[in-house]
């Protein structure tokens, strides 16, 4: 994110990036989500602590931990089978942990799951709203479906479609990807949630929508809303304020990415390169450590 901020502070840029911003946030932002308090503020929102998830004898995320602040964002990143879907999953409240302790929002995900869930929202890589009904009536369905009833429900409604430049009436299944996302978007946003869950939300999608959509990432985060996000592309990581490495449910490397960067060694120029090495590394260490035994 602070990658982000830099390029819009360029000088040549600076008066026509802060008009985009300002169009940004007024059309995809969260003008209407309130600042959390100096209480609220203080301590993580998400702690994580020796987590483990098993599937029979095969441990997909071997004890993990790290925290989350209010107001960051925070990247999952690892190669396919890496445990970072499920860990993903178990911060979400879709996936019970088999070990360790795991907070969310303040709520024990282990023993209120339920409530845990009504304080968050979550965008899916693929498209996961009804293609049939229009973009008013699935922002209806997913607010009556996160309690929101009456007038609150309308006017929540309301607000999302201002938020995200939507046409109400037009039907969701035949949308571009970008627009798609928008709408996903605006429904995880609902019920006003403090922590934002998305997951790979860029992929499929134009490098300029990609670009709109960070920004509305960034303004998010500067609202209080805290973001989980998993991205296949590197050049993203370089805009979360911190992120995790995991590999064969280890968790490899945690930090800002210039932390991760410094980790991987002097031959990193870039997060590709960081992310490589650093993934190749600890499977180096696990051959010779089989080789050894």
């Amino acid at each position: 994110m602070l990658l982000l901020r830099e390029h819009e502070n360029e000088p040549a840029q600076a008066a026509d990036d802060a008009n985009t911003n300002k169009e940004d946030g007024d059309r995809y932002g969260t003008a209407e989500t309130a600042s959390p308090s100096a209480g609220e503020r203080d301590g993580p929102v998400i702690v994580v602590r020796d987590l483990v998830r098993k599937f029979g004898d095969f441990t997909a995320v071997a004890s993990t931990s790290f925290d989350v602040q209010r107001g960051e964002i925070f990247g999952l990143l690892g190669p396919n089978g890496a445990g970072k879907t499920t860990t993903f999953r178990m911060l979400c409240g879709l996936l019970p942990a088999t070990s360790g302790h795991l907070e969310v929002a303040g709520v024990d995900l282990r023993t209120a799951r339920a409530k845990a869930r009504a304080r968050i929202g979550y965008v899916s890589q693929k498209f996961a709203l009804y293609g049939n009904l229009s973009v008013r009536e699935n922002l209806e369905f997913f607010a009556g479906a996160y309690g929101l009833r009456g007038e609150r429900k309308r006017e929540r409604v309301k607000a999302v479609i201002a938020q995200f430049d939507l046409d109400a009436s037009a039907q969701s299944g035949i949308l571009p990807v970008g627009y798609k996302q928008r709408l996903a978007m605006a429904a995880g946003l609902l019920h006003e949630p403090d922590i934002l869950f998305l997951d790979e939300p860029t992929s499929g999608i134009d490098p300029l929508a990609r670009r709109a959509f960070w920004r509305t990432i960034t303004s998010l985060a500067q609202g209080g809303v805290t973001i989980i996000i998993t991205t296949h592309f590197m050049e993203e990581a370089e805009y979360c304020d911190r992120i995790a490495i995991q590999d064969a449910g280890e968790l490899l490397a945690l930090g800002t990415p210039a932390e991760v960067r410094e980790q991987a060694g002097d031959d990193a120029s870039d997060m590709n390169e960081a992310f490589i090495a650093i993934v190749e590394q600890n499977r180096a260490r696990q051959t010779n450590e089989k080789v050894a035994a």
